[in-house]
């Protein structure tokens, strides 16, 4: 039985058709502000409903906070708690850099990644990127994701489904909950 998350672009996801909550990690990406404060969003809401059902099923909630080049100290804000099962921190902007991230999803045997959080064009997007290069099966959970500018959700969304999904695939939180918890 074929078992993927519907309406994914640019192909279902996962790829094999074998999607299955113990293999699943949602990685929720945080960036680590200075003071700065996100926005009271309606992304946070998604994510932490998004991550009750991948807990719920027994998949795992990971939450990286990453840092800004320029910003070498701060705390998390409140609205990026998400009740993960691990909360790491990573030294740069992609979730992966100077994080115990890959041990962690490889120990726990999750392959098949939901990528949500903020900002969608600089931490959620390099960690895409880098955890496609390590082997991992990606989905971009686009409305669970915060741009910080914008007007560059859509060529984000874009560089992901280029040749046929580069990078994974992308899809909405109301079609990986239905999945998930049918899986």
């Amino acid at each position: 039985m074929t078992r993927n998350v519907a309406h994914t672009t640019p192909y279902a996801w996962p790829w094999d058709g074998a999607l299955d909550p113990g293999r699943v990690a949602l990685v929720v990406i945080s960036p680590r502000l200075g003071g700065d404060r996100l926005p009271d969003s309606r992304i946070w809401q998604e994510v932490r409903a998004t991550a009750g059902t991948v807990q719920s099923v027994g998949g795992a909630v990971v939450q990286v906070t990453t840092t800004p080049p320029d910003r070498s100290a701060g705390v998390r804000d409140e609205h990026a708690v998400v009740g993960a099962d691990h909360v790491l921190d990573a030294a740069g902007i992609d979730g992966f850099y100077g994080s115990p991230l890959d041990g962690l999803l490889r120990r726990l045997r999750r392959d098949q990644l939901l990528l949500a959080g903020a900002w969608l064009e600089t931490g959620v997007h390099s960690t895409m990127r880098s955890a496609n290069d390590r082997g991992f099966e990606c989905l971009l959970v686009l409305d669970a994701c915060l741009a910080y500018e914008p007007a560059l959700e859509a060529a984000s969304r874009s560089q992901i489904e280029m040749s046929g999904g580069i990078f994974g695939a992308v899809g909405q939180s109301v079609d990986v909950c239905a999945a998930i918890t049918s899986a």
